[in-house]
């Protein structure tokens, strides 16, 4: 999974090609690191089919709520450029996998 912040986050997810996961985290929020183990194994298991980053959003603020992140965890997905779906708060790695499929 590939760490981005407000400098790289244009070019890495808003000018990708393709699919691209974002993992909206932060260090205080603990369901947020419950979830990023299983969230690097669907990155591992989907490589070449998704492009898999992970944001801080403590330390990216500005750039979340442009993103309309409200609440954490978030798990986003765009697809050219554009957000097309997003979970929030009660995730299951299920439902990220299956939100997933969706798209690929």
């Amino acid at each position: 999974m590939k760490e981005v912040d407000k400098k790289t986050f244009e070019d890495e997810v808003l000018k990708a090609e393709g699919l691209v996961v974002v993992d909206f985290w932060s260090p205080k929020c603990e369901p947020c690191k419950e979830l990023m183990p299983y969230v690097a194994e669907l990155a591992e298991k989907y490589d070449g089919k998704a492009k898999f980053c992970k944001l801080d959003a403590a330390a990216n603020r500005r750039l979340s709520i442009s993103q309309k992140v409200m609440g954490l965890p978030t798990i986003a997905f765009y697809k050219n450029g554009e957000k097309v779906a997003e979970l929030t708060k009660d995730i299951s790695i299920e439902d990220v996998e299956a939100k997933l499929k969706e798209f690929i």
